[in-house]
């Protein structure tokens, strides 16, 4: 059945999006902004306040769609506008803080009142919308909510003085010019961001993509220096399910983009804030419901899959632009650079180590990996980055691989295999599948279900790290004031498998066969 996604929308919410985009800035933008940390000390019996600059990187906001787990399902659809109305003033006050950087230097306390005591009011609105809705159906909002309301201003991660320059961006002065080997996932786990650059669309235009946005050079690493950290997966015992089952869906010939995402944000229009590349089901944009996907056409060779796959977009970070530099979620959302289709967009399920698999309900919703880790620390993190030959013995989180020559960047993502056996999705979009433990087991009374793992391998030319520039960086697509870190990777699955195509799966995997 559709899924009711009618929204009011607010004046509160209509000004969001007209302030996200008056301060868009076409591509570009200065991160380097000052801001005052002020230190109170006693002399002779006085308080003095000294100001020291420091400089942020970006704007670090408590995920509310992430914390609020437990919402009526009949006030789903007004929150999830909500949730996405928050992500809009994110948006907004991160390129107000790209793009007053004189402000910041002349005033010390520019940032706090002019830019996060703001958010902070426009916040605590919406925040009081979510508790109405939720209590408007029966529910109870929990009074922690009014705590999430409060952002602050994140220090980059060295206090770089260097950025982006003629196609290249600028490791911090204290960082390393690459990685040490046997860094492994968590070799770089700092917000930084590159220097200040201009934020006109020309200037930008020098400055290799993301003017100052992201990349780091410290964001990348030398794969072949890195010893390697991929465990031994477990064993498959006797009770276990050892079958694959393949679905071939293309690589998006059909070069279907948005920058929506309907599970997070249904309704809304550029929920995502990055562009996404799709594989699958054809009518994926906001406005899609179950009956949409039913109805739709799919690029997947057995037409009984009409599951939707998506992905934010790779762009190599040159000085070029793509189509969509004027546009929000583009380029005006500092997402910018030459967008890299994959080569290969290789879709497997497989079974459990452990038990058999039942089937995954129709329409069940799975996110893994975190768009937002930047400001939400690692714990949802599933971002997997390696090289073609290195897959078996590398992946790295945070940080994007340089290939040697003869290989090139791969993606893989092993998305959540166990089920609570009832809901096809949660407030949250996570309570409701979770990952298996160490050894492949599944815990709490979820069921083990097939899981998706996707591999998706690219054919870019391996940037180069020298004296601590990197030259003709790649970066992910996502949120502007995540920085465009390699541990923000993520992907999205919509199961619209037919019945009988589903029945199929389970059958294959937990008869240890390999089918299609």
């Amino acid at each position: 059945m559709g899924r009711n996604i009618r929204k009011r929308r607010s004046p509160l919410a209509v000004r969001a999006v007209a302030a996200s985009a008056a301060l868009a800035i076409g591509g570009g933008g200065l991160v380097w902004a000052n801001f005052y940390a002020s230190a109170h000390e006693s002399n002779s019996g006085r308080n003095t306040t000294k100001s020291a600059p420091a400089q942020v990187a970006t704007i670090s906001c408590p995920d509310v769609g992430q914390k609020l787990s437990n919402v009526p399902n009949q006030a789903r659809g007004q929150v999830d506008g909500e949730l996405a109305t928050l992500d809009q003033q994110i948006t907004a006050a991160y390129q107000r803080l790209a793009t007053t950087r004189d402000a910041q230097t002349r005033d010390a306390s520019f940032v706090q009142n002019s830019i996060l005591t703001p958010l902070k009011q426009n916040r605590a609105v919406i925040i009081d919308r979510i508790k109405l809705e939720i209590n408007r159906v029966g529910g109870k909002a929990p009074g922690w909510l009014d705590g999430l309301s409060t952002c602050t201003g994140q220090p980059a991660a060295g206090q770089a003085n260097g950025g982006q320059n003629n196609g290249g961006a600028t490791a911090a002065p204290s960082a390393a010019a690459s990685a040490s080997a046997g860094a492994g996932t968590g070799a770089n786990a700092g917000a930084g961001a590159g220097a200040s650059a201009s934020a006109s669309a020309p200037a930008q235009a020098n400055n290799g993509g993301q003017a100052g946005n992201g990349p780091l050079a410290t964001d990348f690493v030398d794969i072949t220096k890195v010893q390697p950290n991929v465990a031994a997966k477990p064993a498959v015992g006797a009770a276990g399910s050892r079958g694959v089952f393949t679905s071939s869906c293309g690589t998006n010939a059909n070069k279907k983009f948005n920058t929506d995402n309907v599970i997070v944000a249904p309704g809304v229009t550029n929920g995502a804030h990055h562009l996404h590349d799709y594989v699958g089901n054809q009518s994926n944009d906001a406005f899609a419901t179950n009956d949409t996907f039913a109805a739709a056409k799919t690029t997947c060779a057995n037409q009984g899959d009409k599951s939707t796959y998506y992905w934010p977009v790779v762009r190599i970070q040159n000085g070029t632009q793509d189509f969509d530099q004027n546009n929000l979620g583009g380029g005006k959302e500092l997402n910018v650079g030459a967008i890299q289709q994959v080569r290969q967009a290789q879709i497997k399920f497989v079974g459990s180590p452990t038990s058999k698999v039942v089937a995954m309900p129709k329409f069940l919703r799975i996110i893994t990996g975190d768009a937002k880790t930047t400001t939400n620390g690692l714990a949802n993190a599933n971002a997997h980055w390696s090289c073609t030959g290195f897959e078996n013995k590398v992946q790295l989180t945070q940080q994007y691989p340089i290939c040697p020559r003869g290989s090139t960047v791969v993606r893989t993502f092993a998305f959540q295999s166990c089920w609570d056996g009832v809901n096809a999705d949660s407030a949250n979009h996570r309570t409701h599948v979770a990952f298996a433990d160490a050894q492949g087991n599944c815990a709490n009374g979820f069921k083990a279900i097939p899981q998706l793992t996707m591999r998706l391998v690219y054919n870019f030319r391996a940037p180069t790290l020298t004296n601590g520039q990197i030259k003709n960086a790649y970066a992910v697509d996502g949120f502007p004031e995540q920085l465009h870190k390699p541990a923000t990777d993520h992907d999205d699955f919509i199961n619209v498998f037919d019945d009988a195509l589903m029945n199929k799966m389970v059958t294959c995997i937990n008869n240890g066969q390999r089918c299609r």
